[in-house]
């Protein structure tokens, strides 16, 4: 099927519901969303084995900015890497909200391989079969993309003025560091963020079960008087964190020989050493403010505060299911050993052994976390850390999130918008660097058991139709109150 544009004759219903939706912005999201899907814009990382995908997906989103009024600009940052860029107008000082300056919502075009993995549905067919849209990119991250697209169109043809200026960006390259998309963006055309002071992307806005605390009986402790009531049966997590992201290489060197004469100084052995201390190892378990106020407000939620020790807390997110797998994984540094590199001949001892590391920091860590790796290695391997990118942390009571509570309670009126800490990284890390603030929250109402986090980049990849028109409605809202 080829690339189209959605317009305001997009039907109301289809064979299969593809185009079913109750408004003309929901009707155009899924629509949007589909066109995306059906673009193969998958990014391996390497220049060489990349397509144009990012920068078809980059035009279709242009056309249909332009077709309702809206300019935006074409940014190719390498042939084929392509980046749209788009900016609405607000109030201004007598009628918005200049001590905010520029709200950036934005998304990535780019998607991750499919190959070896098994795919029912057609990865790129964006087919629906039981109220679910399969496809890459269905979470991560195109359903967003349309959206955007769907709410700028919505506001062009009511002529709808925002409190501050709305900057629509579509990135290419986020899923290999964001170097072709936001990076490049944020080095070569900082001006197109001019004034901009917060953020907001992905991961985060999907919902996830608040559970009843368990019975007094059932614990060492009987909750307070009156917290029996659960007043809220589903939380919307906001991304107000990110962990930073560095790439490290760990190297034991020794006399090489003959296989058939031990030495004491092995390199294989050494660096064998170190990986396993550093798999032996926890790094401490860190209440970060983002997890702070997590703990804070779920917990009131469920009728029952989290506990003060690390083991409790660690202990009570372990009873959360995935939602509290997500909030573990935020609460600590990791080193996680990836690649193992040693020798070429089983009877020869190497010269050189080395390890790859993936490491991940909390905000405030920057500075002690790679000392303390070192401790963990020990003196007998080199470390270099590599491809450091900071954490991020933004304030977790801005007035922006509480425009997400209003925006989901009138969808939801049990719904609580709850920070946390995002575990991995988005282009937020990027627009950071012109002092943006960055927000993890693209608005999904999910069923409870159902993990959105556990869609990114998994074979079928899928989301209900119902949660994009919900994440049209919301996000629309959204933006006429930031």
């Amino acid at each position: 099927m080829g690339e189209t544009l959605l317009t305001e004759t997009v039907s109301e219903t289809s064979s299969d519901g593809s185009e079913a939706g109750e408004t003309l912005l929901e009707r155009e999201a899924l629509h949007n969303i589909r066109e995306l899907i059906r673009i193969d814009s998958v990014n391996t990382g390497d220049l060489r084995t990349i397509g144009d995908g990012e920068a078809r997906a980059a035009r279709l989103v242009q056309a249909a900015l332009a077709e309702v009024g809206l300019e935006s600009e074409f940014i190719e940052s390498t042939p084929g890497r392509g980046n749209v860029v788009a900016r609405l107008r607000g109030a201004g000082p007598d009628g918005g909200a200049p001590e905010r300056g520029a709200l950036v919502v934005h998304a990535h075009l780019d998607v991750v391989p499919v190959d070896g993995q098994d795919w029912r549905h057609p990865p790129f067919g964006a087919e629906i079969h039981d109220g679910l849209l399969y496809g890459r990119g269905a979470v991560d991250m195109k359903n967003f993309a349309g959206v955007l697209v769907a709410v700028a169109r919505s506001f062009a043809r009511e002529g709808f003025v925002p409190p501050r200026d709305l900057v629509f960006a579509f990135f290419a390259d986020e899923e290999a560091g964001g170097v072709w998309g936001a990076k490049w963006l944020v080095e070569h055309r900082p001006d197109l963020f001019e004034g901009a002071t917060e953020a907001l992307s992905e991961v985060g806005g999907f919902s996830v079960p608040i559970p009843a605390a368990a019975a007094a009986s059932e614990r060492s402790e009987a909750p307070d008087a009156g917290a029996a009531t659960v007043r809220h049966r589903r939380a919307y997590l906001v991304a107000t964190a990110e962990k930073g992201v560095a790439w490290a290489r760990v190297t034991a060197r020794g006399r090489p020989g003959h296989g058939s004469r031990p030495t004491t100084d092995n390199p294989v052995v050494r660096i064998g050493r170190a990986v396993a201390a550093i798999g032996d190892h926890r790094f401490p378990f860190t209440r970060t403010p983002a997890l702070e106020t997590f703990l804070e407000r779920f917990g009131e939620a469920r009728g029952l505060a989290f506990p003060d020790a690390a083991a409790d807390v660690e202990a009570e997110l372990a009873e959360l299911g995935f939602t509290g797998s997500l909030l573990g994984a935020g609460a600590r540094d990791t080193a996680s050993p990836t690649v193992l590199d040693a020798g070429s001949k089983t009877n020869v001892i190497p010269g050189v052994a080395t390890a790859s590391l993936d490491l991940r920091v909390l905000p405030g860590h920057e500075e002690t976390f790679v000392d303390e790796l070192r401790a963990v290695i020990g003196p007998d391997v080199e470390l270099e850390v590599s491809t450091w990118i900071a954490p991020i942390a933004s304030p977790v009571d801005a007035p922006i999130v509480s425009a997400m509570q209003q925006a989901i309670e009138a969808d939801d009126p049990e719904g609580l918008v709850v920070p946390y800490l995002l575990p991995a990284s988005t282009d937020n890390k990027h627009l950071s660097r012109l002092g943006i603030a960055g927000y993890g929250f693209v608005p999904l109402r999910v069923p409870d058991g159902f993990d959105v986090f556990g869609q990114f980049h998994t074979a079928d990849e899928h989301i209900p139709v119902d949660a994009l028109a919900f994440s049209a409605r919301v996000t629309e809202r959204l933006l006429r109150l930031a």
